[in-house]
């Protein structure tokens, strides 16, 4: 699927994907390299510590949420990148066989001065499997324009 240009971006529309469950050892292996934090790599501290279990670092749930959103195809050769990301809540633990999926709504649309390209505004939630948030967010992705017709003379 080829992803959509800033114009075919409305401010209302929503974006659903698919799932992904979360095992044991993605965490470990996620936290032993970028959050090596009790709670995420040792099952028996993570038993005895504030969550009652092991976790998904908080950042490793931001980074299955945008993944989630890429294996749509939405962004498929218009993505230029990202200006802006805020409002980030973790809002619940993910643990191992937790179940993600994701909404995308788009809030705000605005063209750049550029001209080649624009910034779509997109409130992200990132659900269990209960339907539970666990992630919330809002980041601005910068998204191409079509490209303008070339006339031959």
């Amino acid at each position: 699927m080829a992803g959509r240009w800033f114009e075919e971006f409305s401010v209302g529309d929503v974006i659903e994907t698919r799932g992904v469950t979360v095992t044991e050892s993605q965490i470990i292996d996620f936290a032993l390299m970028f959050d090596p934090q009790a709670f995420h790599i040792d099952g028996v501290a993570a038993s005895e510590g504030p969550f009652g279990g092991l976790i998904a670092s908080g950042f490793q749930t931001l980074g299955l949420t945008f993944r989630l959103l890429l294996a749509t195809g939405v962004l498929d050769g218009t993505s230029l990148g990202s200006g802006a990301m805020d409002e980030v809540r973790w809002l619940r633990p993910v643990r191992p066989g937790d179940t993600l999926r994701v909404r995308v709504d788009v809030v705000d649309k605005r063209p750049s001065r550029r001209g080649d390209r624009g910034i779509v505004r997109c409130a992200y939630t990132t659900s269990n499997q209960r339907g539970e948030p666990v992630l919330t967010c809002a980041i601005d992705q910068i998204i191409a324009a079509r490209p303008s017709a070339t006339v031959a003379v």
